[in-house]
């Protein structure tokens, strides 16, 4: 693939935490970051330096993200979801200045997800939710599944869904994460081609068998928060991961996404910058294919 270096006017100062004055100051005209993974609240097992919203909006503007779409890490254990779902609105409202979208949550193993879904996009306004199956207790094989996608469907939401938080030799030995197969997604999918579905932090449960029956089958999209090794987001386009061979993905089914704040969001827009990608390809990467995806 001929590849045009990519020129994004980013700062890489991960360590300097920016001012609102100087982010305004600093912002020039060019492409903007749309970031589909973020999360809000605090990680329960150690403190993140962005935990504090205000904190981690200026952080992302300082990065050119004008819109991040925000899950709330209370999804992970709280029982009162609809609580949740509120507190995580509200936090958008109040200090998101625009540019934080709220993606709600429902857990299956639970009863009243119907009444938890109905509320995130007839109260809350919500243009998705985001479930956790290793934290929530549910498989992709859980016999509401399917009524899960349809009824996301049906509101024209986006189903985010996530493999994993962290990686996993780093878990609390009292909280291991549970293991869940995404095999099922793809049959359910077949059945519901109008889901509009995003994968999120999902590698390590999608092997290369796996993600060509996705790119063949479905018309699933996914985050880059996890995809790793040099070039490794153009390799994917290229169809030549280094784990072996695979289908080329079509880049416009690639959504940026950081997992901010756990992971810095510098690492995120490094990875496309050392990337074989266009620059039509970056800016689809970095922002068009998210709003297409999301206004679908």
């Amino acid at each position: 693939m001929a590849a045009a270096a990519v020129s994004v006017p980013v700062e890489f100062n991960a360590l300097a935490k920016p001012q609102a004055s100087e982010v305004a100051e600093n912002i020039k005209p060019g492409p903007m970051l749309t970031d589909t993974n973020v999360n809000l609240f605090a990680w329960p097992f150690r403190q993140l330096k962005y935990g504090n919203t205000q904190d981690l909006v200026e952080k992302l503007r300082s990065h050119r993200v004008s819109q991040a779409w925000a899950g709330s890490f209370e999804s992970l254990f709280h029982k009162d979801i609809e609580g949740v779902n509120a507190r995580l609105t509200e936090e958008c409202k109040a200090h998101g200045k625009g540019m934080l979208l709220p993606f709600g949550t429902v857990n299956l193993a639970w009863p009243d997800w119907q009444e938890d879904l109905r509320r995130c996009h007839e109260v809350h306004a919500m243009k998705g939710i985001r479930i956790f199956p290793s934290y929530q207790t549910f498989d992709l094989n859980h016999p509401d599944f399917p009524a899960l996608v349809s009824q996301v469907a049906k509101r024209g939401l986006v189903l985010q869904i996530v493999g994993d938080m962290d990686d996993s030799r780093n878990h609390h030995p009292i909280v291991l994460a549970r293991q869940f197969s995404m095999e099922p997604l793809v049959e359910v999918l077949k059945k519901e081609p109008g889901a509009k579905v995003q994968l999120l932090y999902w590698n390590h449960r999608v092997g290369n068998p796996l993600m060509d029956r996705m790119i063949k089958e479905t018309q699933i999209v996914f985050d880059t928060a996890r995809v790793e090794s040099s070039g490794a987001v153009g390799r994917m386009i290229e169809g030549k991961p280094w784990n072996g061979s695979a289908l080329p993905v079509p880049q416009e089914r690639i959504l940026f996404g950081s997992h901010a704040p756990f992971f810095p969001v510098e690492t995120g827009i490094l990875k496309l910058m050392e990337s074989p990608l266009t620059q039509d390809e970056a800016k689809a990467i970095m922002e068009d294919n998210a709003q297409k995806f999301l206004q679908a």
